[in-house]
């Protein structure tokens, strides 16, 4: 136990730690688009949003009363409050019902415009002043996804990609709250408080949402589900909080590049979703102007 304690609690002073927590939290996130797009062919949206932020919260209930943890300030509750609107309820949500109108290989490329989010609220909540060439280059890469869709058929699913894009906009503005957070209240501790301060909503909801007949459900739905709870909501990003704290928000942070082609690869492999040519062509194009972007954030 104290070896646990002293892995959560111990005060990092080298970088690469922090890169190493960073890219084991993208590779589980990585997952978490093809694992939803698995439960979501089986259970409801709903049920599958409250059914991981209830699992996760219990466990992180759990984390905080083995540890210890004092209860966060009145101070840090609002922002306790938007990182559980945007990670917690948000993003799960508007990505479950997405997938439910695209496959998880369409998702992903709109994923290519996270880090853009996460560093333009982080120039709101931070007050910096970023160069003009970062706002040029987010202009760019918002009108390759804008563009993408369209070529894919927009009319066909419009109500998908609407869903995708305000679910990564939730999620940038989730992350940049957490990780400005995080300096203060503890990288774990963030995403622990902000599922606890949950659960008195989600809870309930799930016995009210619970499917009829749980022994038609698949058990891939049930894989899904599990992953997204305990991995996606709760270790992710205890390695992701981690690996910010210790390597720096902006350094690490680069590291949510990598996301979309784990996650294609995912799809592709798992779920043997086609990956075209033009979807990676422009995953790499919004990867490569997110780059720039926030080369110019400081």
């Amino acid at each position: 136990m104290a070896h646990s304690i002293s892995f959560l609690r111990r005060p990092i002073t080298t970088s690469n730690s922090g890169w190493i927590n960073g890219f084991i939290g993208v590779l589980i996130f990585s997952g978490s688009m093809p694992a939803t797009r698995v439960a979501v062919l089986a259970l409801s949206p709903l049920f599958v949003t409250v059914a991981r932020a209830t699992i996760a919260g219990l466990l992180a209930l759990g984390l905080l009363l083995v540890f210890k943890e004092k209860r966060p300030s009145r101070a840090h509750l609002f922002s306790l409050v938007i990182v559980s609107i945007g990670v917690v309820i948000g993003f799960p949500l508007l990505s479950a019902l997405a997938l439910q109108y695209v496959t998880s290989a369409h998702s992903i490329v709109f994923l290519g415009m996270l880090p853009l989010t996460t560093a333009i609220f982080g120039v709101m909540r931070g007050g910096e002043r970023p160069h003009p060439a970062f706002w040029i280059f987010s202009v760019i890469g918002s009108l390759l996804v804008v563009g993408f869709a369209i070529a894919q058929g927009l009319s066909a699913s419009p109500i998908g990609d609407i869903l995708m894009l305000l679910a990564v906009i939730l999620c940038g503005l989730g992350y940049a709250e957490g990780a400005k957070l995080s300096k203060t209240l503890g990288g774990w501790q963030v995403i622990s408080w902000a599922l606890v301060l949950s659960l008195p909503l989600m809870a309930p909801l799930v016995f009210f949402l619970v499917p009829a007949q749980l022994s038609s459900i698949d058990s891939s739905a049930w894989f899904g589900l599990a992953y997204v709870s305990v991995f996606s909501m709760l270790i992710g990003f205890i390695f992701w909080y981690k690996g910010l704290a210790q390597g720096g928000i902006a350094a690490v942070g680069q590291l949510q590049l990598l996301q979309p082609f784990f996650g294609l690869a995912l799809a592709a492999t798992l779920l043997h979703e086609q990956v075209s040519v033009g979807m990676l062509g422009i995953t790499i194009g919004v990867i490569l102007c997110v780059a720039a972007s926030k080369k110019f954030a400081k």
